[in-house]
Parts: C-alpha cells; sequence; structure tokens
C-alpha cells in the first residue's frame, strides 16, 4: 500500500501539482476510493488508518522533492503531531508555528465544538511546503460500533468556527452538538458571556435549560453548498448495488479496447497482461477522475482486491505489476517523457466515452466468481490466507 499510495500521490503531484492531493485527500469519496484501489477493506474504518500509515511510510524518502509532509497517525502519534510540524518548518523554513496552532485547534473542534458520540482517536495533518495543508481525522462510538471520519481544507478556509469542514463521512444519526456550525454563532457568543460573568449568571441558565426543551444543530444540516458526506453499509462483502455497474462495464471494456493500442510495448513485459491493464484502469481514474467519479468506492476493490477476501484476494502478481508500471511511467515523466502516463489519461477517457455507450457486459456476480476462480494464479492473498497456506 506504501508502495502504490507514493506513486500514485507522485503521478497526481505531475498531472495537477501539489494542491491537487491536498484537495483529493479532503474528499471523503476520493479518500474511500484511493483506499479501496490500494486493497484495503473497501467500507473498513481501518481505510483510514490504513492510508495515512500508508501515505507516511511511502512519501517520507520522497517528501523534499514532493513538498508534501504526512504527519500525526493513530493514538498516541496523533499527539505528536505539533511535534512533527515544528521539525517540517526546520526543514523548510516554513513558520510551523500556525500550523500547530491548526493542528490542535482542529481536534479541539472535532472534540470538543461537535459533539457527536464519536471519541477522536486519528489524527492526520498533510501540509505543503507552501503551507497549504488538509487534516484527515476520525473517531469511534464504542456504542455503535461505527466510525466517523472528518476532512478539512485550508484551502478557503475562513473559520474555525464557520461550518469549516470539507467533509464528513458518516450516517446522520443520534442528537449532534455543532457548536462548528456558522449557525451557532449566537451560542458561541452567549458562552463567552457566561464565562465573563461569573459563575452565578452560568448556573442560573443550566436551572432554566433543564426546564425546557433545547434544539441542538445537527452537524449535517450545512448551509448551502452542504458538506458531502459518505455513508458505508454495514455488510461486509461486495454487491452490486454498491458498484454502478455502467461505470465497471465501461472500465474494463476500455481496458480490452484501449490496452492493446497505447500499451503495446507494455505487454510484451513479462506478467503484464489483460488483467494488469484492468487494474490500470481504475488506477487512472483514481489519477484522473472528477469527483463525480467516486460516489461508488466499492467499484475500485475491483482492480486488486481487498485484504480481507471481498470482493477477492489481493491478486499479489497484478498488484506488483501495476506498481511497476506506474513507477516505470512516473520515473520516465520525470525526465519529460511522458508517454506512458499520457496512455493512462487515455485509458481513463476512453472508459468516460464506452459509459456513455455501455449497455451490456459481465454480470457482476460473474466477474466477483471468475476473479475467485482465477485467485491462485495471480498468487491471491488475504488476512485468512497467509503466504504458503
Amino acid at each position: 500500500m506504501a508502495s502504490l499510495g507514493r506513486v500514485i500521490v507522485e503521478a497526481i503531484v505531475l498531472e495537477y501539482g501539489r494542491d491537487e492531493v491536498l484537495r483529493r485527500l479532503a474528499h471523503p469519496f476520493w479518500f474511500q476510493s484511493f483506499g479501496a484501489v490500494m486493497g484495503m477493506d473497501w467500507h473498513s474504518s481501518g481505510i483510514t488508518t490504513s492510508v495515512l500509515g500508508a501515505l507516511k511510510r511511502g512519501l517520507q524518502p520522497l517528501q523534499r522533492d514532493l513538498g508534501i509532509y504526512v504527519c500525526g497517525g493513530r493514538g498516541k502519534h496523533s499527539r505528536k503531531t505539533p511535534d512533527e510540524l515544528m521539525t517540517v518548518g526546520e526543514k523548510t523554513g516554513l513558520d510551523a508555528a500556525p500550523l500547530a496552532r491548526a493542528s490542535r485547534l482542529v481536534a479541539k473542534v472535532d472534540h470538543a465544538a461537535v459533539q457527536d458520540g464519536f471519541d477522536l482517536y486519528l489524527h492526520g495533518f498533510i501540509v505543503g511546503a507552501d503551507g497549504k495543508w488538509c487534516v484527515v481525522q476520525q473517531g469511534m462510538s464504542d456504542a455503535r460500533g461505527e466510525a466517523r471520519r472528518y476532512h478539512w481544507l485550508s484551502e478557503n478556509l475562513a473559520s474555525f468556527l464557520d461550518s469549516p469542514h470539507a467533509a464528513i463521512e458518516g450516517r446522520n444519526q443520534g442528537v449532534i452538538l455543532n457548536l462548528a456550525d456558522t449557525r451557532a454563532n449566537q451560542s458561541r457568543q452567549a458562552s463567552l458571556n457566561l464565562v465573563h460573568s461569573g459563575p452565578d449568571d452560568t448556573v442560573a441558565v443550566l436551572k432554566r435549560l433543564r426546564k425546557t426543551p433545547n434544539e441542538t444543530l445537527s452537524l449535517f444540516q450545512e448551509p448551502t453548498p452542504p458538506a458531502p458526506y459518505l455513508r458505508m453499509p454495514a455488510h461486509h462483502e461486495v454487491r452490486a448495488s454498491d458498484v454502478v455497474l455502467k461505470r465497471l462495464h465501461a472500465v474494463l471494456a476500455a481496458a480490452a479496447d484501449r490496452g492493446p493500442t497505447d500499451f503495446a510495448d507494455l505487454l510484451l513485459t513479462p506478467g503484464v497482461g489483460a488483467r494488469t491493464v484492468a487494474s490500470l484502469a481504475l488506477v487512472a481514474e483514481v489519477i484522473h477522475g472528477a469527483p463525480s467519479r467516486f460516489s461508488d468506492p466499492a467499484r475500485f476493490s475491483m482492480a486488486h482486491g481487498g485484504k480481507d477476501g471481498h470482493p477477492f484476494p489481493v491478486p499479489l502478481k497484478v498488484y506488483d505489476q501495476t506498481i511497476n508500471v506506474l513507477k516505470g511511467a512516473v520515473t520516465r515523466a520525470r525526465l519529460g517523457h511522458t508517454e506512458t502516463l499520457s496512455a493512462l489519461k487515455r485509458l481513463d477517457d476512453q472508459a468516460r466515452v464506452l459509459e456513455r455507450a455501455a449497455t451490456s457486459g459481465p454480470t457482476f456476480d460473474d466477474h466477483v466468481r471468475n476473479e475467485r476462480e482465477l485467485s491462485p494464479s495471480y498468487d491471491g492473498r488475504s488476512v485468512s490466507q497467509p503466504p504458503g497456506v
């Protein structure tokens, strides 16, 4: 995951620039699709920890060249984020104090100002060499057995307490006290007035509120435009209803149609065949796709399966070939030879064209069944099927 995540980020930086990486990570649907194409369980809360961990490890050797630094992590590592940001400041010359303050404030907002029953346990702060940043953090509700992910983006962020989230991932349920909502300004001001006026007024207000109903603001009822939020199903397996089948048919058709045309030399490489090109088509969409393309993150698990065996075990041979192809494309692009990266873009473009006319293709169940049957030949692996078993 670290290797594939690194080379995908490199390709995005080469094609669209560093800021686009931050925008993508701040988009919940893209983030989920990114994790799925890397072979993580497509809907697990662990996708957040795995993606951030993979990026932190994968980008570390290239952080100076790319100008992207991944700080923080899970548990005790999240509390080290301000110190890590100060180290980034020493390396880059950035004024890290405002970044460290932003890290603490973002965590405080989602922990204290947004009271939704989810306790934060993960905080990832991704910062560019120019000081722009995004934050991905996650909370867990032990009572519900569910996670909620919060996305922040410094771009166009006017205030930490004015509906600041770029996006929120999770179901709208339960009572939510959201003092970070722009409509809660009067409530925040009243709270400050109570603090300044001393304890007597505060006690009096609490006594009065105890006797009257008090409505809270919903985390999800934001002013227009709304922050996007992603709802993941409870079922573990990937079902046809989780995938936009027309898109799946189109990407498979594009791989079959454009692969032999644009990857003639590639297909002569031992181990690289139609199956690898199909995976590359989905990876190409993660690199080049517009936000609307990621409404069905489960579809991207069709590239490399999932470590839990759903929709099929991770085909290690295909996975390794995908990484090798992308590494070669990025290396050549850095030297000014963009042919392979351009071919990936054309592969994605062709899928868009074919999608408009896609009316047939293998059924979802048949496609998954075929992948499972071929899994041994691809050296398929899952957590229940370790190497050697």
